[in-house]
C-alpha cells in the first residue's frame, strides 16, 4: 500500500514526508484493519513533520483525523463486521487499569498511545487501530464531513468543558482554525455569546458570520470581560492575551500540545481566582458525545481535498493559512 512516512523531522518547506510503498498491516488479537477513505490534516502532524513536536517512533506514518471501512476483524474483536464504517481519532489505547483510567480520565492514562505518534497512523492506504478505540460515525456526515470532527471537533468541544463555558456566559475563542471553528458552532448552540480573537480578517469575517458578538485581533480588548476562554494558537503569549480579558473567576483552556513558551506575566492577570488549563487530549466519551452532539446541531465542516501523494503541500498550506477550515487527504 502506498503511505506517506516521517523520517526525519525537518521544515515542511523541505518537505519530509516521502511516498513509500509498504505491506498492508495485518490485524492482531483486538485490532480492525481499516481501508483509509479520508484523513484530517492537523496542526499536530505538521508540529511533528517539524519537529516541534518530539517524535516517539521514526519512521513514522502520521495522520490521526480517520474515516474508513473495516476490511479485516483481528481474533477477539466483537461488535465490528468487515464492510462496517469507522473512525480513528489521536488517542488509540490506553491501560485501562491505571486510576487516571477507572476514574474516566482515561486521556491521562501515562500508558496512553496516539495515533499517528506511537503507531502508524491514517497517511496511508491501510491502518490497524485498537477496536475498543474505533469509533461510530453518524450517518448525517459524510466521510469528508466527518473528518474533521475527529480531532479539532472533538478536543474544541473537551475544550469547552474544560473552561467552563456556559449558557448565556462571554466566551473567548482566540485563534480561528479548524478546532476553533467548530467549537464556536457547539458553543453557540449552548446560548453562549462568542468573542473571537484571530490575527486573520478572513478568519475574523468567518467569526462575524458563524455568529460570533465580535471579532478582533489577540491584543485588542473584547467589549467585556470574558467569562471563559479557549486558546488554540500554538503561542504562549496568546494565552497570555486571553488571560488578560477574564473576568474574575474564569478560566482559559488551553488548546495545544505545543506551544513555543509561556512568557512572563504579572500575578496581577492570575489573581482573583482565575485559573488556566491545559487540555490533554480526549476521553472516548469525549468523542462520542461531541459526534452524538455535531449531528444534533449540526455542526457544519468545511474543508480542501488534497490528493494522499500531496500530503506535503496541504500541511504547507496550513502553516501558511491557506486552508478553508480544515485539509483533508484520500488515498
Amino acid at each position: 500500500m502506498i503511505a506517506m512516512q516521517l523520517s526525519t523531522p525537518r521544515p515542511i518547506a523541505s518537505r519530509p514526508l516521502a511516498r513509500v510503498e509498504l505491506p498492508p498491516p495485518a490485524p492482531r488479537q483486538g485490532e480492525l484493519v481499516l481501508r483509509v477513505v479520508a484523513c484530517g490534516v492537523c496542526r499536530t502532524d505538521l508540529q511533528l513533520c517539524e519537529g516541534d513536536l518530539k517524535a516517539r517512533r521514526l519512521p513514522i506514518v502520521p495522520g490521526h483525523q480517520i474515516v474508513g471501512v473495516v476490511n479485516a476483524v483481528g481474533e477477539g474483536v466483537t461488535g465490528w463486521s468487515v464492510g462496517d464504517r469507522a473512525g480513528m481519532a489521536w488517542l488509540a489505547s490506553t491501560d485501562g487499569r491505571c486510576a487516571r483510567c477507572l476514574e474516566g480520565r482515561e486521556n491521562l492514562c501515562a500508558e496512553a498511545r496516539f495515533t499517528g505518534w506511537d503507531r502508524d497512523g491514517g497517511y496511508a492506504g491501510e491502518v490497524a487501530v485498537d477496536a475498543r478505540f474505533a469509533l461510530r460515525l453518524p450517518a448525517a456526515f459524510d466521510d469528508l464531513a466527518a473528518a474533521p470532527l475527529l480531532c479539532g471537533g472533538v478536543i474544541g468541544y473537551r475544550s469547552l468543558k474544560i473552561s467552563g463555558a456556559r449558557p448565556g456566559q462571554r466566551l473567548g475563542l482566540y485563534g480561528f482554525g479548524a478546532s476553533a471553528l467548530l467549537a464556536l458552532q457547539i458553543a453557540r448552540s449552548w446560548g453562549c455569546r462568542v468573542f473571537v480573537a484571530t490575527r486573520s480578517e478572513a478568519e475574523r469575517a468567518r467569526a462575524l458570520e458563524l455568529g460570533a458578538e465580535w471579532a478582533g485581533g489577540y491584543h485588542d480588548a473584547p467589549p467585556e470581560p470574558l467569562d471563559a476562554a479557549v486558546t488554540f494558537a500554538p503561542a504562549g503569549e496568546v494565552v497570555i492575551c486571553a488571560l488578560a480579558a477574564l473576568e474574575r473567576g474564569g478560566t482559559v483552556a488551553v488548546n495545544a500540545i505545543h506551544l513555543d513558551g509561556v512568557p512572563a506575566f504579572s500575578y496581577d492577570l492570575l489573581w482573583w481566582e482565575r485559573s488556566v488549563r491545559s487540555v490533554a487530549s480526549f476521553t472516548r466519551d469525549d468523542a462520542r458525545e461531541l459526534l452524538d452532539l455535531a449531528a444534533r446541531i449540526p455542526i457544519r465542516t468545511t474543508f480542501d481535498v488534497f490528493p494522499l501523494a500531496d500530503a506535503n503541500e496541504a500541511l504547507a498550506r496550513l502553516k501558511d493559512g491557506r486552508i478553508n477550515g480544515a485539509a483533508v487527504l484520500c488515498p
